[in-house]
């Protein structure tokens, strides 16, 4: 004979050895220990039975709800579901979102902003400070993120940072004023941070352990790709339609944000319970200081911030302006940078698995130390592939930062961790303009501006140097 066991909602399983009853009795009974569980004697005769002491007892048993807390079950269990987006269709369905969230949200203002300005009649400080609104939110975003992640699932606050973002971009496609394209400036900054902290660890529990790598690459690579599908519309519409049209981009990028909420909304899951309540600190720093490397690893992404920029945002100008290459020729650089930044994020994270953090990250910063350098003769040949490279660093360096904090940091405390982390890389992206337009403004040329990036990358080689030995991510 063997012992069984039967479950409230009906169906059968054997408890652990560690709580299974010294002696079974001869009789059906409920078992101290194992709440909601009923053993019973299988004799071959009315298997899995559902029987206790009493009737009334067992008719209270059949109507408790099979999540309850009472019978031992995790709570939400009741209201988790299984995602219905799974592996790499989930994977591609985030990606999409941090394309949303950062190529669509962030980044295309920087293209129109010329457009902006002469259509709304503003001061270049005025549509500058547009820009710093975003920014600003971004980091309003992230420090809320790290506040709120320690409390609510990484899923729903990635939901409420699509929410934001996509009723910001409605916002900026109707915008008739400078003011109601600031507020849609601050919706889309708010909700870049609350979709991309979290979206990594999402991504990465959709695939195998082992393709964590990849599947955090690809979040790089989907932002590349709004970045190259977001600039060349601009191009499209305001070449065809002329700058007052910078609106039509917003309402093409806000329908593909509404489609993709609504498949965010309807198919992606994740497995996370509530987090226990945690003090995070400022900023979630007191959670990101459990992490080993957590220092050298804040240094590194900070150093990104303000090296990555200053190329970045300058670099067309600088080619056009001090090495006299044409709009088309220097576009192209830049178009060239954009694509590069696809693959940045799979090359670089698969040489981080290879070798660790620590070589991995070094070398990138290294290579973009060397190419920043590189652009500034103006050669055309040089130049174009220093634009290969840069983009490839470009993609390659925030996904192997993202995937340490991913590898490094449990599921609860990722949040905070990553929150923390960005808000160094944020302040820094936020001063670097600043600081670059300045340089340029004194010297009278770019190249003083490049050398910096190039100072500053070598400050993250170092800080890389500084990681554990072999904390390789994936």
């Amino acid at each position: 004979m063997d012992v069984r066991v039967v479950r409230v909602d009906g169906s059968g399983g054997t408890p652990p050895m560690s709580r299974r009853p010294a002696a079974v009795p001869r009789t059906h009974h409920n078992t101290p220990g194992l709440p909601g569980e009923i053993t019973h004697l299988d004799t071959g005769k009315r298997k899995n039975s559902l029987r206790g002491p009493s009737g009334a007892a067992r008719s209270s048993a059949r109507r408790r709800p099979p999540g309850s807390a009472r019978y031992g079950t995790p709570p939400l269990a009741e209201n988790r579901r299984l995602p219905n987006a799974t592996g790499f269709v989930a994977v591609a369905l985030v990606a999409v979102g941090a394309a949303v969230a950062q190529a669509f949200g962030r980044f295309t203002y920087g293209v129109l902003l010329p457009a902006v300005r002469d259509d709304l009649a503003i001061s270049n400080t005025v549509a500058g400070s547009l820009g710093t609104i975003n920014v600003g939110a971004y980091l309003l975003g992230t420090v809320a993120v790290a506040s709120a992640t320690s409390r609510y699932r990484l899923l729903d606050v990635m939901r409420l940072g699509f929410v934001a973002s996509t009723t910001g971009l409605v916002l900026a496609a109707v915008a008739p004023t400078a003011w109601v394209l600031g507020l849609a400036l601050f919706l889309t900054g708010l909700g870049g941070a609350s979709i991309w902290i979290p979206a990594p660890v999402i991504a990465a529990d959709a695939l195998a352990p082992e393709r964590k790598g990849l599947a955090v690459a690809l979040m790089g690579s989907g932002i590349g790709l709004g970045i190259v599908f977001s600039g060349q519309l601009s191009s499209l519409v305001r070449s065809r339609l002329g700058d007052d049209s910078w609106r039509t981009v917003y309402v093409v990028e806000a329908s593909i944000a509404v489609v993709v909420l609504v498949a965010t909304l309807a198919f992606i899951g994740h497995s996370q319970h509530r987090p226990r309540s945690q003090r995070v600190g400022i900023g979630g720093f007191g959670v990101l200081r459990r992490m080993p490397g957590w220092l050298p690893l804040t240094l590194a992404y900070t150093s990104f911030g303000f090296m990555y920029l200053l190329v970045i945002a300058f670099l067309t100008t600088r080619l056009e302006d001090d090495s006299g290459w044409s709009g088309t020729r220097a576009s192209l650089a830049f178009t060239l940078l954009g694509l590069a930044v696809v693959f940045g994020g799979p090359v670089f994270i698969g040489a981080a698995r290879r070798t660790g953090a620590r070589p991995a990250l070094a070398v990138a910063f290294l290579l973009w130390s060397v190419l920043a350098v590189a652009v500034l003769p103006g050669w055309v040949g040089l130049g174009m592939v220093s634009s290969i490279g840069l983009g490839l660093v470009f993609g390659g360096i925030p996904g192997m930062i993202t995937l340490y904090v991913v590898e490094n940091t449990s599921l609860d405390d990722f949040g905070p961790s990553f929150a923390a982390a960005t808000l160094a890389f944020g302040v820094a992206q936020m001063l670097s303009p600043q600081i670059g337009g300045l340089v340029a403004d004194l010297a009278g040329s770019f190249t003083g501006v490049f050398v910096l990036s190039s100072a500053f990358a070598l400050t993250g080689t170092a800080a890389a140097l500084r990681l554990p030995g072999r904390a390789a991510p994936g």
